[in-house]
């Protein structure tokens, strides 16, 4: 929903040689060890590599895609429901009422400013929420005076336009908006214009910031009619918790002798006012604890993505092109002083050494630990009701938990790309792992029963649900092997019937139903009628069940049951994943 501005590279291959020299300087440690899957609150990372550059599957980034089935498969669920899935559960993080709120950087255009297609991915997946999403997603960013979620910022080398960080560079924030979604559940606010004006802690009607001890934050009222006061919540005459903070910076080069790197925590100076009187003390010296305390005691987000598609290792402003690089890459955590670390020592510093950008200079180190103290002294982040698991924040890699995806190459091809339980699908193509190991489906293992160089044969035997679903493969040794993953890949289907042959039938009368998809495991048919003003349901012996698994032609044939009832029915023919139903007369 529109919103009154007022009011609202190198190559892959050269990058992993550069990642390998790295290692062999002894800057790379081995991956830290793996926790389990069932215990989120530990410092974990989620590592997704590989991204493919080309734009293909709608309002779906793979990078996106991949990370929030990374979380899951660890443990940490994106969605809050009370179904458990790979992807969500009761304690997930975003509820379906949630107003969510996605700090991006548009103090500068070009690769200096947050990705929008990766923007435009999150912005999806919230929208798919399992428990139908009825809150609200504002975009927003402080650029100090300086900001454009236009992307039409000016200064420096930057030619006249708009020109987003995205494969279209006419998609900024306001046209993901305004054009790509078109929804009144999504809105922008652009900070800069209420950066000076400041308000009291009972005054909930002007936009404008409020101050807490050295920090401030914002409150204002969305596009969407929610008063959002960052550090209390959601107004509405008493304060409401379902406000949810995810931040998204893009890494890159800052300045030198200052912050020397912009990553999750620095990001926080586009949140907060300038116009507080402490932009003094925040450049630089108390940049670690004015970032913690924001960070602590004004709003934690439940999740910071770093977006590392192109990395300026040679500017701030993203601009020219060869002080860019393309790694196509993010991390995130909920833990931020991990994350910069990690990202500034193994994205960022190899690409082309310098010194500056790793987290032991003393530029970075002296800011990372001041605000791992802030945080730590503040009483930590563990709030699950909020969704944020994290405990003590961190940079101590021993202590860190990093988990890797690389999504999968075009060359590994998946068929048949629809199915149900039973059904037979097979991998082919250059990048096939010659390691056996595992396949999974929406998180569920597939029956592997060939793996070889030149494909795997695999069978359906469980999932939880139906529709598009990610492939991972998961080849071995597992701790040390990333798993590769097909995003949207799967689409599971519920039973399919075009039309009964027949909508009529007697009482004892033999039917059979053609279809697709029924499974290969024996399911269910029932025929539903109203009976002296009650619905009943009454089982129909099956007399045959099947499905061919390469095909899913299917058939089933029943009984019609011997029941006290003629007239109209429903017909429900059902299996582990679905059931379809279809009007029936029993004459």
């Amino acid at each position: 929903m529109k919103k009154n501005l007022s009011k609202r590279g190198i190559s892959r291959r050269d990058f992993l040689k550069l990642t390998a020299a790295a290692a062999c300087l002894s800057i790379i440690p081995p991956f830290p060890r793996k926790i389990s899957a069932q215990t989120p609150g530990n410092n974990e990372l989620f590592w997704v590599t590989d991204i493919p550059e080309i734009m293909n599957n709608g309002n779906y980034h793979s990078g996106i895609d991949g990370l929030i089935n990374l979380m899951g498969n660890n443990g940490l669920k994106f969605y809050r429901s009370s179904d458990e899935s790979n992807e969500g559960g009761p304690l997930g993080m975003i509820a379906s009422n949630d107003v969510v709120l996605i700090k991006v950087n548009a103090q500068w255009k070009y690769r200096g400013c947050t990705n929008s297609d990766l923007i435009r991915g999150l912005i999806q997946k919230i929208l798919d929420h399992p428990d139908s999403f009825t809150g609200e997603i504002v975009i927003f960013e402080n650029g100090q005076g300086r900001g454009s979620l236009h992307c039409d910022t000016m200064g420096g080398e930057y030619p006249i336009g708009v020109h987003a960080n995205a494969e279209d560079e006419s998609h900024s924030f306001v046209y993901l908006v305004d054009t790509i979604f078109k929804d009144p559940r999504i809105s922008y606010y652009l900070l800069d214009p209420i950066r000076t004006t400041m308000i009291g802690p009972n005054d909930h009607d002007t936009d404008g910031y409020r101050t807490y001890e050295n920090v401030s934050y914002p409150c204002l009222t969305t596009a969407g009619g929610h008063r959002v006061e960052l550090r209390e919540g959601i107004w509405n005459g008493s304060y409401s918790q379902n406000l949810k903070l995810i931040n998204i910076p893009v890494l890159k080069h800052h300045d030198t002798g200052g912050s020397e790197i912009t990553a999750s925590l620095k990001h926080f100076y586009g949140v907060l006012s300038m116009a507080d009187g402490q932009s003094g003390f925040r450049h630089y010296a108390g940049l670690g604890e004015t970032c913690g305390k924001m960070v602590a005691s004004v709003r934690t987000p439940v999740l910071n993505i770093i977006d590392a598609i192109w990395v300026s290792h040679g500017s701030l402003w993203g601009y020219p092109k060869a002080t860019t690089t393309r790694i196509n890459q993010i991390i995130a955590s909920q833990d931020p002083v991990a994350l910069d670390h990690w990202a500034a020592k193994y994205l960022l510093y190899p690409i082309n050494g310098e010194q500056r950008h790793h987290p032991s200079f003393p530029g970075i180190a002296a800011w990372l630990h001041s605000a791992a103290l802030t945080i730590n002294s503040q009483g930590q982040l563990y709030n699950p009701d909020k969704g944020i698991f994290v405990h003590s924040v961190t940079n101590e890699e021993s202590i860190m938990a990093t988990h890797r995806l690389a999504v999968a190459p075009p060359d590994i091809t998946f068929s048949p790309t629809e199915g149900t339980i039973g059904t037979i699908v097979t991998l082919t193509g250059a990048d096939i792992p010659p390691s056996r190991g595992k396949i999974l489906v929406g998180g569920s293992p597939l029956q592997v029963l060939r793996w070889n160089t030149t494909g795997i044969t695999t069978q359906v035997n469980k999932v939880t649900s139906t529709g598009s679903l990610h492939v991972n493969l998961q080849p071995r040794p597992y701790r040390a092997t990333s798993p590769i993953l097909l995003s949207h890949t799967f689409m599971v289907r519920p039973p399919v019937v075009e039309a009964l042959p027949v909508g009529l039938g007697s009482k004892g009368d033999v039917i059979t139903v053609p279809g697709r998809f029924f499974g290969t495991k024996k399911g269910k048919v029932y025929i539903e009628y109203e009976k002296d003003g009650q619905p009943r349901r009454a089982s129909c012996p099956i007399k045959l069940w099947t499905m061919e698994p390469a095909t899913g032609t299917s058939e089933v044939r029943f009984r019609i049951p011997q029941i006290k009832y003629s007239g109209p029915c429903v017909l429900i023919i059902a299996n582990k994943v679905g059931a379809l139903e279809k009007p029936f007369t029993i004459g």
